[in-house]
């Protein structure tokens, strides 16, 4: 039995596709890849050929699996669970061995990996996925059992933490961290992509995935009392039907972006917007495109998110708007009333503070501490 930690292969189970949206997962993971192998098993897709595992190399030592399962939709859970299990189960027998860590983003997948027995077990928990639309009705229990039997909760905001603090001896708080040299340079971008730079106009944009999270009201209600300014939306629509989003001459939705090309964007506009609708599915976020935005050098303006008010709106890094009135009110300020030297040098050292390679080396001494001792609490880490 190996004692070094980075001989021994991680295993992620995720709720999201690796080359959906470059977020938490694809940050913490790529790191981790660097030093060890790391295999990110992605939800099933379902069909009524044969049953198998996609692997895909990539960089380093990431490696994506996206099991296929040879079941039709109308199978019950148990099925579907049973021939997943069966499928990872050889496949941990033939390529991997009796020797690996497990991390979890999704509690779902203790429906086939319970019987599993890692070296360490990870929980990280980057959203309120109960909250979300769709979920099944038992998440909530499969998450209290994956509480139970993590030797380390990592959380993606202090909502999170709060509400599960009393569930784990080891959770830790990771607020939702940035690559500062990747968003920086933002800032020093002269031309926008094609796409973006025949809008005419003050920019004001959005980016991440486009979901029940957005408020459409706030979103119409900001272009209709700006008509001078463009909005632009960049990312995928899911799980809402693309016909309510609002339809203005001066909204723009530009689709899915990669994450290499987001600086190009952002460095056309003068505001980031986080306008969030206020629901169930809200009030646990810390979302990542915050410290993006500010690393990119721009104003942002947020809905009254708890985690974002205690994050940046009390530290005075950004603005809260409620309506689309107060909304189009700070967009229409002057430069000279919203930026300063003293907002840009404190945005700045808290970037610096924040970064995900800073996050990453924090929870590997915390993996290997428990690693050594899973038996012990850690009484004390500052994060």
């Amino acid at each position: 039995m190996s004692d070094n930690i980075y001989s021994i292969p991680l295993i992620c189970f995720s709720h999201l596709r690796w080359d959906f949206v470059y977020q938490r997962p694809q940050h913490i993971l790529s790191r981790f890849a660097a030093s060890q192998p790391v295999f990110y098993f992605e939800e099933p897709l379902l069909n009524e050929q044969e049953s198998y595992l996609e692997v895909s190399r990539r960089e380093h030592n990431l490696t994506i699996v996206r099991p296929h399962l040879n079941v039709s939709s109308s199978c019950s859970e148990e099925e579907i669970s049973e021939t997943q299990r069966r499928l990872l189960d050889r496949w941990l027998f033939e390529e991997i061995g009796e020797q690996f860590i497990l991390w979890y983003y999704t509690p779902m997948a203790l429906l086939f990996s319970d019987h599993l027995q890692p070296r360490l077990l990870i929980y990280d928990c980057m959203d309120e996925l109960s909250a979300f639309r769709f979920a099944p009705s038992h998440l909530k229990l499969m998450e209290h059992e994956l509480l139970r039997r993590a030797d380390l909760v990592f959380t993606g905001g202090f909502s999170l933490f709060e509400s599960r603090k009393n569930s784990s001896q080891n959770i830790f708080l990771f607020p939702s961290s940035v690559d500062k040299k990747h968003f920086h340079c933002a800032r020093s971008i002269s031309d926008e992509p094609e796409d973006q730079a025949v809008i005419r106009g003050p920019k004001a944009g959005y980016a991440g995935v486009i979901d029940e999270r957005l408020d459409v009201k706030l979103l119409y209600e900001m272009a209709t009392l700006s008509p001078q300014w463009s909005f632009i939306m960049i990312g995928p629509v899911v799980k809402i039907n693309p016909e309510i989003l609002p339809k203005s001459n001066n909204i723009f939705y530009l689709g899915k972006k990669s994450y290499h090309d987001l600086p190009a964007y952002m460095s056309g506009w003068r505001f980031g917007l986080l306008p969030f609708a206020l629901n169930e599915s809200t009030q646990f976020i810390s979302p990542t495109k915050t410290p993006e935005y500010l690393a990119a050098g721009l104003q942002v303006i947020s809905t009254p998110i708890k985690d974002v008010i205690d994050t940046y709106a009390n530290k005075e890094l950004i603005r809260i708007g409620r309506t689309g009135d107060e909304f189009s009110s700070i967009l229409n300020q002057s430069t000279d009333e919203l930026v300063d030297a003293a907002w840009a040098k404190k945005v700045d050292a808290f970037i610096e503070q924040n970064s995900w390679d800073a996050t990453w080396k924090k929870m590997n001494d915390l993996m290997l501490r428990a690693f050594q001792n899973k038996s012990v609490k850690i009484k004390h880490y500052e994060v």
